[in-house]
């Protein structure tokens, strides 16, 4: 997601999942507690439904749309944790889960002779 954005330019828009299909309207924008940067949507879903968190990075404004790269179904099924709270790392956690975006393990170190062992004879 673009991050010159003014999250604040973010709630009211409309938001629409990887096939077009209408989410609902950005309620709430949640910032990274560390840098500020804008990292959660809450879209309400309907006029009697909840809002449910979308990832900002992987979405996009498209003619002055949120389109979320995730399908509607998945989306209204992310966990509930209501709007207007801060979300604990936890909570953020059971999202990128949800997502399938699981915050991958550092990369290993490839794996490297550095040189003989001591006591070792090469011909």
């Amino acid at each position: 997601m673009q991050t010159d954005i003014d999250p604040r330019n973010l709630i009211g828009r409309k938001a629409f999942d990887r096939n077009g299909t209408k989410i609902g309207t950005v309620d709430e924008v949640y910032l990274d507690d560390a840098t500020g940067v804008p990292e959660w949507a809450a879209i309400r879903t309907g006029l009697f439904s909840r809002d449910a968190f979308v990832p900002l990075e992987p979405s996009e404004l498209v003619d002055g749309s949120l389109r979320v790269p995730f399908e509607r179904a998945l989306i209204k099924d992310a966990p509930d944790f209501g709007v207007g709270r801060h979300l604990s790392p936890e909570q953020e956690l059971q999202l990128y889960h949800h997502y399938g975006l699981d915050l991958a393990p550092p990369p290993s170190l490839p794996d490297h002779d550095f040189g003989r062992l001591a006591g070792s004879e090469e011909a």
